[in-house]
């Protein structure tokens, strides 16, 4: 079983995430003041720190939410998840994977040029909030497999 290592928001889309004490996730939606919240399916952003590691090897200074991911993870196998499993957080928050990475709104993103290497095409995983709750740092995680769709398919239509 894995955790969360850490939360990110940001009050408007293409600027840098910041890490913050606690987040409140709401059903349907997504992280309340976050930018990516909607009624969409890449309410959550997920990035293992695993990742974020390898990149502080060339940019030590590297902090949370550079990628513009919301919960960075510890422990979990991201790479080895499915559209249409489940992260259980803290046994009570529940977030289904609905994509696995995205392409670059271009070449040159905020992100590349922060970082020298944007990996959320790669290793970034999206999510929506089937169960709300209040999610912070130390929490648990747990993967609930799903309905094992591979990477690339469509998700599966909701009943």
């Amino acid at each position: 079983m894995g955790q969360v290592e850490a939360v990110c928001i940001s009050a408007k889309k293409g600027i840098i995430k910041k890490a913050v004490d606690e987040v409140e996730l709401k059903e349907n939606w997504g992280i309340s003041d976050d930018a990516h919240a909607g009624d969409w399916h890449r309410q959550v952003s997920l990035l293992a720190g695993e990742s974020i590691d390898n990149v502080r090897e060339k940019l030590p200074q590297l902090a949370h939410g550079v990628f513009a991911e919301n919960i960075v993870t510890r422990g979990v196998d991201l790479l080895g998840l499915r559209i249409g499993d489940r992260l259980l957080i803290d046994g009570r928050v529940l977030l289904e994977v609905t994509q696995i990475g995205k392409e670059c709104h271009n070449s040159g993103c905020a992100i590349k040029k922060a970082t020298g290497d944007c990996i959320m095409p790669r290793e970034g995983i999206f999510s929506r909030v089937l169960k709300g709750g209040t999610v912070r740092a130390g929490q648990s995680i747990e993967i609930q497999p799903g309905s094992g769709v591979p990477q690339g398919a469509p998700a599966p239509a909701a009943p």
